[in-house]
Parts: structure tokens; C-alpha cells; sequence
């Protein structure tokens, strides 16, 4: 079979891999999109069946198309945002073969390239854009032994509550994810215990403003590095029921079973950490603090805004964490299945080159690696706070792909004695 050649072979389809080759075409860059399942699968087959964006229309997109038909002040569902991301390639022309898996690929020494194996043969590439996103591996911490007799599965595997046995349901992780899916699970009638982490509580809208439009003007999306001891922290926010704050005190009060950390599991009973009332309280600060910024900003700048003092006011602290629960005997309080909101791994394994730390993490400026002719899409914080987002991440692709195009400016170069006369 013979080997074929492209000089930029960019990794993953999705929101990091459209943007990529939207940038590479505008600069002439012949280019390749590899992707092993559909355009924008994560979208389609990797959330809950209600799922919608975190983020509202208006905002959560690429600069050069709406979400046409969508309220802006809205929040669209999964299959509308794979549709948008589907749509999107087409319009930029990106040139995507799916159903092709990348297997491995390795520099050819001396040849300045990179050689790709693939299920659907070899490919011989210059420049190779790793955009396969933040969300590749689920994990899930080895606190419970996979022989309980309880349904484990990671919140990505998550559907509906339809699909859960019968009984109570311990959700790990207290994130967007977590929390949304807890609120559908009590909804739907089920007895749910939330386990509560460290995290970020900020307001959905506060003074007639969304809070991306409150970090935008705040200048808070383009901070570079989460501050010291925050690189763990999740982010709980939603768009879930028309987008509301979430309020851990409203849901208790509304049904919730808040606990700490899990830490421990021995003879069928699960261990907290006691650290729910100090994450609790960090998270509201992370909430007023927010409330602060924004009055702040409308005092400095004098734009009229209505002012929303019931913001402020707490919900009563519920009893789970006036009489927290330290322990929960599964068997006794009805757990059938416990789901684990605990984050993603990457997965550089099928990259063979010097591009990685020694925990496996990318070595790079902005996306730009310290192996040249590698390139990485779709990092958290990868140049700042929103490079996850379909907006950030277009503007990081945009600088990947002007690097392309400037190396190649300079290996097209010809010196005095190279020039024809």
C-alpha cells in the first residue's frame, strides 16, 4: 500500500480540530483531519441524554457562525452543538476521514516527518496537530472494589436515570457534571447523596448579565494559570432547567444528601472526608467574590445595570451539614449505583516523541511543543482560563496555525546560492 503524504496531519475532529483546520486553510496549509469515530462524537455519545451547554448561544461558539434558530440568551442541547460543530467543518471546508484511528507515530530521523500508522494504512506528515481534546480517558479513583455487588459507571457513561436500578445513587464529584446529574436524578425521584469537593460556585446571571459575559469584561477569561491551589478545583455551573446558580443549600433543602469527599471504603460502608462546611464556605466565597467584582465594575464604569440584592441571600444550612454524615452504609441507605464524576486522563500514548514531561504531560508554549513539527489543541489552559471552550480554542488554533505557516515560510526559503538565476 503506498504511503501517503500531507504536510500537516491534525488529530481528532471535534471543536479543537474544525478550529485547527479552519486556521490552516486560511494560511494554505495542506492539511488532513483524522478522526476515528463522527465529527464531534464526546457531543453525541459521551454525555447524558439531557445535557445542554454550559455556557449560553450567544457566547459558547465559534466567532463566525450563530447558533441559527437558537434563543441567544439560551442554552442548546448536546445535538444541537454537534450539528453547530458539524456544520461548522463543513462550512470552513474541513477536510475530515472519519472512521480512522491514529495508531502510533514516530519522527523519521533525518527526513524532518513524521511517519503515522493508522487502521487505514500510513500516512507520512510534517506537522501533526494532537487535537484530541481534555476529555479522552474517564477516571475513576480505586476507593470502591469493582466486585461490589453496586453499579459503578463514570458520569461520560451516564444516560438517564431510566438506565440506573432501582434505589439510591451516591454521585462522587460536585462539578457541573456531577451536580447536574444529581439535580435530574432527585428530580426524578430517586434518594441521591452528593459528595462535595473543592470548587467554584459562581452566579448563572447576576444584574441582567451571564456570568461569561461578568468574565469576559472582568478580564477573568484570559487569565493564563489557575492560581496556587486551584488546579484541582471544579467549576460547578449549569444550564440545565433554562440555566440557574447552583446553590448546594437550595438542593439539600430541596432533598439533596450533601456529604464530603469520599475517602474510604471497608465492609460496605463509605468513609467522608469532614471537609463539606470548609468546601462549602470556599465555594460561596468564590460566589461573593464574584457578586463584588461585577458591583465594582458597574460603580467604576457607570453602566447601567439593575442592581439584584437578593443575590446575596442564603439559603438556612440544611441538616446534612449541621449533622453531616460521616459514614453511609450502602446496603442500609439503598445504594444501588454509585456515579463517578471525577474527571478525564489524556492520552498521548500512540505519540512516540520527546513531547512529554515524566507524568505524561504535553511539554509546550501556547500549543506549540518543545518537539518541533508537534502541536497540541484543546489543553486546559492551554494559553488561558477558556482554551476549553469552542471560542478559546479557536483562538489557540489560530496561533498553532500561523506557526505552521511561518516554519514553512522559512523551509521555503531560498539562500543567494539556492536562488535560480
Amino acid at each position: 500500500m503506498p504511503v501517503e503524504e500531507i504536510d500537516t496531519l491534525v488529530v481528532g475532529a471535534g471543536q479543537a480540530g474544525i478550529a485547527a483546520s479552519e486556521h490552516l486553510g486560511k494560511n494554505a496549509v495542506p492539511h488532513l483531519l483524522l478522526e476515528k469515530n463522527r465529527v464531534a462524537e464526546a457531543w453525541r455519545s459521551g454525555r447524558w441524554d439531557s445535557l445542554v451547554a454550559n455556557g449560553p448561544a450567544w457566547h459558547d461558539r465559534f466567532p463566525n457562525l450563530d447558533f441559527e434558530g437558537e434563543d441567544p440568551d439560551g442554552f442548546p442541547t448536546k445535538e444541537r452543538v454537534a450539528d453547530y460543530l458539524a456544520d461548522y467543518a463543513k462550512m470552513v471546508g474541513a477536510p475530515i476521514r472519519t472512521g480512522v484511528e491514529v495508531l502510533k507515530a514516530e519522527r523519521v530521523e533525518g527526513r524532518g516527518l513524521f511517519r503515522v500508522e493508522t487502521s487505514d494504512g500510513l500516512i507520512e506528515a510534517r506537522n501533526i496537530v494532537a487535537a484530541t481534546g481534555a476529555f479522552q480517558h474517564p477516571v475513576i479513583p480505586p476507593i470502591l472494589p469493582e466486585d461490589v455487588a453496586i453499579k459503578q459507571l463514570h458520569s461520560f457513561h451516564y444516560r438517564n436515570p431510566e438506565e440506573l436500578p432501582e434505589g439510591a445513587v451516591l454521585i462522587v464529584g460536585a462539578g457541573s457534571s456531577g451536580t447536574q446529574i444529581a439535580d435530574e436524578l432527585r428530580r426524578a425521584g430517586r434518594e441521591v447523596y452528593l459528595s462535595v469537593g473543592p470548587h467554584e460556585r459562581p452566579p448563572r446571571v447576576y444584574r441582567g448579565r451571564d456570568f461569561v459575559w461578568w468574565l469576559g469584561v472582568l478580564g477573568l477569561w484570559d487569565i493564563e494559570a489557575p492560581g496556587p491551589g486551584t488546579e484541582h478545583v471544579t467549576i460547578a455551573v449549569s444550564g440545565a432547567y433554562g440555566g440557574k446558580t447552583i446553590d448546594f443549600r437550595r438542593l439539600a433543602g430541596e432533598g439533596l444528601n450533601l456529604v464530603g469527599m469520599t475517602q474510604d471504603y471497608r465492609d460496605g460502608v463509605l468513609t467522608f472526608a469532614h471537609d463539606l462546611e470548609e468546601n462549602l464556605a470556599k465555594g460561596d466565597a468564590s460566589y461573593l467574590a464574584m457578586l463584588d467584582a461585577a458591583d465594582a465594575y458597574v460603580a467604576r464604569t457607570g453602566i447601567e445595570l439593575p442592581e439584584e440584592p437578593q443575590a446575596r441571600a442564603a439559603w438556612p444550612d440544611p441538616d446534612c451539614l449541621t449533622h453531616p454524615i460521616r459514614q453511609l452504609d450502602l446496603a442500609a441507605a439503598g445504594v444501588t449505583s454509585v456515579i463517578w464524576a471525577t474527571g478525564f486522563r489524556q492520552d498521548f500514548d500512540w505519540l512516540k516523541v520527546d513531547a512529554f514531561d515524566k507524568a505524561g504531560k504535553p511539554l509546550h508554549q501556547r500549543g506549540v511543543s518543545s518537539e518541533p513539527g508537534i502541536y497540541f489543541l484543546g489543553l486546559p489552559w492551554q494559553s488561558r482560563r477558556g482554551s476549553t471552550f469552542i471560542w478559546g480554542v479557536w483562538h489557540d488554533a489560530k496561533h498553532v496555525a500561523d506557526h505552521i505557516a511561518t516554519q514553512r515560510k522559512y523551509l521555503e526559503y531560498r539562500g543567494p546560492g539556492e536562488r535560480a538565476s
